[in-house]
């Protein structure tokens, strides 16, 4: 036993030796521990979480943490706590997140009620937050104040999306139906058991934490765990004296017990209470901060291979050799699903997405040049990895900035096929630039065949 525990603490030391400095425990759970950590080639300091794989195999939580994976590539927002990678060994799956340092919001709110303006900007990145992730399909079921933290300058950021779910989860009914959350923070139709709208239950947690940070104290609260649920589901609570008139109604609203009543997040944004000061957070995806996340598809499948990391364990990061990137060869199933003449619509999952694929006889670095030139007449950042391309716009949108990867597989020794999905933001936005900008670049690249075939 001692020597195999040896030789695990030996793989976490070999894994991040030369790459990241592993510093102090910041926390664990049940089957994962979180490490203050500093990436030694910037001097960054991050926060890894080590889930030990082994117990997730066994409980069965892999499903769980592709998911959570997938989420965490979804919401890249500045309220947000942020993904910077993922790495796995035979053994262990790394998280290396954004380190936050200001502590948890629950420490701040424990002192005392915050000052009005103090509570408003927290409710205001919040909300942001919140908003960004339900217009991307992601419904957080967990906020409460020990789930936000603050960074240096005092700014939110959501974190823990363990309990998370995405739009894909729905059932037919349209709602979910998973048990979930803090008790206090619960909204009443979770507890009803009926199933529920995942983004009206945001927004009375919300509320309750609105209320935490303006009282000090809960708003539905008893000793008794099932008085403090009856509580919730009337609805009954009562504000201090020092609440605005106006703080009180969108409380009120907040913490309708009814979800088809209850206030939705662009009718809070637009409340006089919720506008004073208010500034729209505007951002983009900087390259050296996500350039990383590409090393895996959204499904989260490469992260948990044996060997996902054994050539970066064995050699030093500075004497590795670089191999000449090639494109990933097709089988007969790929070439099969780009022929419109075949019906396999029981397989595979096409034509609603927008994916674009083309043959072209030109070659990788052929393509990747006249991709690049697409995306710098439109200031389009660029980002490329072996036969992958992502190109990323700067411009704010609801559902955040467009971007679009690219992928490149060898079809024949001579020809090869293009592949070209939206990986993040606007549908509209994205068909339009498909018409205007890539489909007329890329004309010269198809070698006769149709750019315009859409899968």
């Amino acid at each position: 036993m001692a020597t195999a525990a040896f030789h695990k603490q030996k793989e976490i030391k070999g894994l991040l030796l030369g790459r990241y400095e592993i510093g102090k425990l910041l926390g664990h759970g049940t089957f994962a521990k979180v490490y203050h950590a500093r990436n030694v080639r910037t001097g960054e300091s991050v926060a890894i979480k080590v889930i030990d794989k082994e117990k997730v195999l066994k409980i069965g939580l892999t499903a769980h943490i592709k998911r959570e994976i997938s989420v965490l590539r979804r919401v890249r927002h500045p309220n947000i706590v942020q993904l910077i990678e993922v790495m796995a060994t035979k053994s262990r799956i790394f998280f290396v997140m954004e380190y936050v340092k200001g502590g948890e919001l629950f420490n701040k709110v424990a002192k005392g009620r915050l000052k009005e303006e103090v509570a408003r900007k927290y409710f205001q990145q919040l909300i942001s937050a919140v908003a960004f992730c339900h217009a991307r399909g992601v419904y957080h079921r967990d906020l409460k104040p020990e789930n936000i933290l603050l960074d240096d300058d005092g700014n939110l950021k959501v974190s823990d999306f363990g309990l998370s779910a995405i739009s894909e989860q729905i059932k037919q009914d349209g709602l979910f139906h998973t048990l979930c959350g803090t008790p206090a923070y619960v909204a009443p139709e979770v507890l009803a058991r009926k199933g529920y709208d995942a983004a009206k239950v945001d927004i009375w947690s919300c509320g309750v934490i609105l209320f935490v940070l303006m009282a000090g104290y809960l708003p539905f609260h008893d000793q008794n765990l099932m008085a403090m649920y009856k509580k919730i589901q009337k609805g009954e609570f009562r504000c201090p004296r020092w609440f605005s008139p106006e703080l009180i109604r969108l409380l009120n609203r907040m913490l309708d017990t009814n979800p088809e009543t209850r206030i939705t997040i662009s009718e809070i944004m637009e409340t006089k209470w919720f506008k004073k000061g208010f500034k729209h957070v505007k951002f983009y995806i900087e390259d050296d901060k996500f350039c990383s996340v590409d090393n895996y598809e959204s499904d989260g499948i490469e992260f948990l291979s044996d060997h996902s990391l054994s050539e970066s364990e064995s050699e030093p990061e500075n004497k590795r050799i670089p191999r000449l990137a090639r494109p990933a060869s097709l089988n007969a199933f790929d070439i099969i699903s780009f022929s419109r003449g075949f019906d396999l619509s029981g397989l595979f999952d096409e034509g609603s997405d927008g994916r674009i694929r083309f043959i072209s006889g030109a070659s990788v670095p052929e393509i990747i040049l006249k991709l690049e030139e697409i995306a710098n007449g439109v200031s389009f950042e660029v980002r490329k990895k072996d036969c992958r391309v992502s190109l990323e716009g700067c411009r704010e949108g609801v559902k955040g900035p467009l971007a679009i990867s690219v992928e490149i597989f060898e079809l024949t020794p001579l020809l090869n096929v293009v592949e070209v999905k939206r990986k993040g933001g606007d549908r509209n936005e994205y068909d339009e630039f498909c018409e205007k900008e890539l489909k007329p670049g890329l004309q010269s690249l198809a070698g006769g065949s149709d750019v315009a075939n859409r899968s």
